[in-house]
């Protein structure tokens, strides 16, 4: 079966964009080419700087004809109908059509259409230029004397060739020559830029990757990742160093060239008296490269790795060279920073007022920051107002949590006053990504109690569901402020997050909330701090999605969910003790056994049967009965008990010894006794079971 070669060659596309790029190009022709008949065995896409590619294989050389049955008007519709069947069906005369009959509807006209099937280089002709025409780039351009014309061709950088080969794989395959904006599909591509600009002839896919190859072009992203991290980490080791790895930089620098070749440069050693988090931000974001440490060591060294697109005739000398300036510039700029944020700010008259509302010490370059970023009235939001208003929110949250977490009020306040200060830092104003990281580094060099630098760093965390959760009490205390203040605060302004929608991270944010209380067992009463219901529901959806993560049933987590639970931790204590008991055989039993009483009940109160208000011990006339009446009253005992002192464990293990009087219950005895009594009191019996069940969770919710 024939092989499809497909090359779309441009300027150079965005590192970013280039991986899902690729996966939309797979996607889209080969969803048209199913669509239009065809089948296939297998694609790849590939993508390297300047072009993106796929290799399609095994695909059918011609669409199977198609056969439909179109049914008609009743044959005593109107003309005006028939006329229309006849324009949809395309045929030219009524007797074109065939009758069939309905028993109920009477006769009506049926139109048999044949498709003939198609070549497959016809549908690649016909696809191509909308799939190019209508790509779903992020960002796209115009360029050449067409893009004068209306309607002309958008693409992300200009597109400059397009290589089409159709055909099996031991015969001579044919170019599919469709047209897009004057740009002629051939077999004809081009090599590296610098290295081997010239046009070169393929045929198929094979022959492809070889001669692009030679030209300097390694197609496979991937195996440029390999050749990028192989070489940095031989290049380092020789020189007694360790690469800093770093998985999302490989994968833009594979982006950045065709060609790899990796280089080692160099930076004077007292730069790294700059935070290491600013050095390798400073590196890493200005010249795309990696930095290194001392061997086996946390420290960074002087040497950083950069990658080359070309084979230079000098070594990469002055690709060094010129790479070493930039670098030593943007450091320079960095210590500058760093510098300027452990000094005074120049109007410290202005800050007095903020200094007072927050108690802060205007002879520390942190304190002046977190003065500076109140009183410029910063915002945070436009309905949740400035950042110093989000403060003074925290900081009271937080003085209301440390009650609960057992945190110190006096390192929890401080803490609270100081997290948003680094945001006025020049270092967190050049990189964004460092804040917290800086504002924990000025807390300790002025001197700030570890816990509460710490805080200023951890109180964001977590920022996705594999981030560590702060474990220190302080930090605990102030990321949970943090978080709930965020979650209450768009709740209040009816900002929710809505589908897949959710622009200010509030899934996230509740996330780590679940996580913070759960990881530090901190027994929190959400609704003593969120009162909003809504938001509780919330919650509750969160909770759901992080313990089916971690292998739990949802319907054990809806059995113990009630709507007003908030307190996080016993449902998930619950919920593993559930979990445990219905694992076990008696659990199983008592389950069968409680959904067969309830079921009971329920079609009971639809005829209108009551059960008695109260069981009555004179009525109870079969030993079985009696039996489950007394292991109902200690089981319901016993399981509250347990339950009053959290011990769900044992109050599952109360529970679990019904089983077997549930279980002669239901052999021994009819509960539909002919007396009205008799059976009003047993279906209270089938009452008392599911009262006591419920003391720990609502087994109807349990599947099984």
């Amino acid at each position: 079966m024939p092989d499809l070669l497909l090359e779309l060659r441009s300027e150079e596309i965005p590192a970013s964009m280039q991986r899902k790029a690729a996966g939309d190009l797979k996607k889209l022709l080969t969803d048209a080419l199913v669509e239009a008949g065809l089948t296939y065995e297998g694609a790849r896409e590939y993508w390297t700087p300047r072009r993106l590619t796929l290799d399609i294989r095994g695909l059918t050389a011609r669409s199977a004809d198609q056969h439909e049955e179109r049914k008609g008007p009743s044959t005593k519709a109107p003309q005006a109908a028939i006329d229309g069947f006849l324009r949809s069906a395309g045929l030219s005369s009524i007797d074109q059509a065939q009758v069939k009959s309905d028993p109920k509807k009477g006769d009506f006209y049926v139109a048999t259409i044949h498709k003939h099937g198609r070549a497959a280089e016809e549908i690649i002709t016909e696809v191509m230029p909308g799939i190019i025409r209508n790509f779903p780039w992020p960002k796209s351009m115009r360029s050449g004397v067409a893009s004068a014309k209306p309607g002309s061709l958008r693409w992300v950088r200009p597109l400059q060739s397009i290589v089409c080969t159709f055909g099996p794989e031991h015969d001579e395959p044919v170019v599919i020559p469709f047209e897009v904006d004057g740009i002629t599909a051939s077999n004809v591509t081009y090599g590296h830029r610098f290295h081997a600009p010239e046009a070169i002839t393929v045929k198929r896919f094979s022959d492809y990757v070889s001669a692009l190859e030679k030209a300097k072009v390694i197609l496979d992203a991937d195996r440029r990742k390999e050749i990028i991290l192989a070489d940095a980490k031989n290049i380092t080791f020789a020189s007694g160093l360790d690469l800093v790895e770093d998985e999302g930089l490989l994968e833009e620098v594979s982006g950045l060239v065709e060609y790899p070749h990796v280089l080692m440069g160099s930076f004077e050693e007292d730069y790294l008296k700059i935070p290491a988090e600013i050095i390798r931000l400073t590196i890493k974001t200005n010249q795309k490269c990696f930095v290194t440490r001392l061997h086996g060591q946390e420290a960074l060294s002087n040497h950083f790795i950069l990658i080359s697109n070309i084979e230079a005739k000098d070594g990469g000398a002055e690709i060094i060279h010129g790479n070493g300036k930039v670098v030593r510039a943007r450091l320079s700029d960095a210590a500058h920073f760093y510098k300027r944020d452990q000094g005074d700010l120049p109007d410290l008259d202005t800050l007095k007022a903020s200094a007072a509302k927050f108690g802060l010490d205007l002879s520390k370059p942190l304190d002046q920051r977190m003065a500076k970023l109140d009183h410029l009235n910063v915002t945070f939001h436009a309905k949740l107002g400035s950042q110093g208003e989000r403060v003074t929110r925290i900081r009271a949250l937080a003085a209301k949590l440390a009650e609960v977490t057992g945190a110190d009020p006096i390192l929890v306040d401080r803490a609270a006053v100081l997290a948003k200060a680094d945001l006025r830092t020049e270092a967190v104003g050049e990189f964004p990504e460092l804040q917290g990281i800086m504002g924990r580094k000025y807390a300790a060099l002025q001197g700030e109690d570890a816990a509460v630098a710490t805080a200023i760093e951890d109180h964001y965390k977590p920022q996705g569901p594999s981030d560590r959760v702060p474990t220190d009490k302080v930090a605990a205390t102030v990321a949970l402020a943090d978080k709930l203040d965020t979650l209450m605060g768009f709740w209040a302004i009816d900002e929710k997050p809505t589908g897949s929608k959710d622009p200010y991270a509030l899934r996230r944010a509740a996330l780590g909330v679940i996580r913070i209380i759960l990881e530090n067992n901190v027994r929190l009463r959400l609704l003593s701090v969120a009162s909003d219901r809504d938001l509780l529901s919330f919650f509750h959806d969160r909770l759901k999605v992080y313990l089916k993560d971690a292998g739990r049933r949802h319907d054990i987590v809806d059995a113990v969910l009630s709507e007003d639970a908030d307190d996080l931790l016993t449902i998930v204590r619950r919920t593993e003790a559930l979990s445990a008991l219905i694992g076990t055989e008696d659990g199983k039993n008592l389950l069968a056994g409680t959904k067969r009483a309830t079921q009971l009940l329920a079609a009971e109160e639809k005829k209108g049967t009551k059960a008695a208000e109260r069981i009555d011990l004179s009525l109870l006339k079969l030993p079985a009965e009696t039996a489950l009446h007394q292991a109902i009253v200690n089981a319901s005992q016993s399981a509250a008990q347990a339950v009053a002192r959290e011990d769900f464990a044992a109050a599952m293990e109360a529970l679990s010894k019904l089983r077997g009087p549930v279980d002669a219950f239901f052999t021994d005895v009819l509960v539909n006794d002919e007396n009205p009594d008799i059976r009003a009191n047993r279906l209270a019996l089938l009452a008392a079971i599911r009262s006591a069940t419920g003391t720990v969770a609502d087994f109807s919710k349990i599947a099984g």
